[in-house]
């Protein structure tokens, strides 16, 4: 018969014996929540399924175009040779690197490249939000013209553009110059002048670009609540104050998520604005060239695919290292405005 003591003992191991009975190991405890999160993203799908369709287009394009090259970035470390391929050409390490920051021109070039790009964020940001804020202000029958008119631009290249510029800057028979000979001044050289170009570049970008960022900020003041207007204009609130007071505000998170993705790019210049509009013109390297041009001009007279690549490269990472920080910086002030 057992005594009391191994009856306790007994009871007081059962608790664990159970315990370790019921508990099924750790793989197989797994397995349930991993058929439900399965089973519930395979729902998820079919719910939505014609939004995956409609996506599978843009998804194939960012495959092959933006992530299959990736591939590529192992030219910038070797001595690229057409002979030997992308994986039979020898490792140079970063010496495809010190290009850029050898030259006596880097300095220039990365000034350039920099403030050219702070001016374009900052200038167009502000025009675009002018421009939305009027057009909201506009009969429904006016707006689709002037949306149009505005995005037009958008859609034409580069080298049209630049015609367009030489028709107005012509030393002998542009628009500009006609002008100034008929009011009794000078013809200028604006080939040959570098001064004026930094507000020929700014100007010629905002024609170009502030159509499509206005029609981003003009749907984001669709989408805010016309409460908010309804109880403004009760309370006597003009126009510039509603727009100051309720439009910008409203409109902040968009702002800075257009203003972070603006920062992703600036070590990238714009090729065709910098390279078109001044048509090449070496009297104008001191103002209007960037890093893109630069390096442009480097491989066509040098050939060297492994350097531009190199230089390609280093834009990108910077340009990503500048979106962190800069999503970082807003995070840390406000995460509601923040990107993740």
């Amino acid at each position: 018969m057992p005594n009391k003591a191994s009856v306790a003992l007994s009871d007081q191991s059962r608790p664990s014996a159970l315990a370790g009975a019921e508990s099924p190991p750790v793989g197989i405890a797994n397995k349930p929540k991993r058929k439900s999160f399965l089973r519930r993203e395979l729902k998820h799908f079919k719910n939505n399924r014609e939004l995956f369709l409609l996506s599978l287009p843009g998804l194939l394009y960012k495959l092959i175009f933006a992530y299959l090259p990736m591939i590529g970035l192992i030219i910038a470390f070797k001595n690229y040779r057409y002979d030997l391929g992308m994986f039979g050409s020898k490792w140079v390490g970063l010496d495809n690197f010190r290009f850029l920051f050898t030259t006596d021109t880097a300095w220039r070039i990365t000034r350039n490249t920099v403030l050219y790009n702070a001016g374009y964020m900052l200038i167009t940001t502000l025009g675009a939000l002018f421009l939305a804020v009027l057009m909201n202000e506009l009969k429904a029958k006016y707006t689709k013209f002037y949306q149009t008119a505005l995005f037009l631009p958008h859609f034409l290249s580069w080298v049209l553009v630049g015609y367009i510029a030489y028709a107005f800057l012509n030393h002998s028979d542009g628009f500009i110059n006609r002008m100034l000979i008929s009011l009794g001044f000078d013809p200028v050289s604006w080939y040959q002048d570098s001064g004026p170009w930094p507000v020929i570049l700014i100007v010629v970008h905002l024609w170009k670009a502030i159509g499509f960022t206005t029609l981003i900020y003009f749907a984001g003041i669709m989408g805010i609540s016309g409460d908010y207007y309804e109880a403004a204009r009760i309370d006597g609130a003009t126009k510039a104050q509603m727009a100051l007071k309720i439009t910008v505000p409203l409109l902040t998170p968009l702002i800075i998520i257009m203003l972070i993705l603006s920062i992703g790019g600036m070590f990238r210049g714009d090729f065709g604005l910098h390279y078109f509009i001044p048509n090449n013109s070496g009297f104008l390297f001191s103002s209007t060239d960037v890093i893109d041009t630069y390096v442009y001009r480097a491989l066509r007279e040098v050939g060297n695919v492994s350097m531009s690549a190199a230089v390609g490269f280093y834009q990108s990472v910077v340009g990503f290292i500048l979106v962190l920080v800069a999503n970082g910086i807003v995070r840390k002030i406000n995460p509601d405005h923040s990107m993740w």
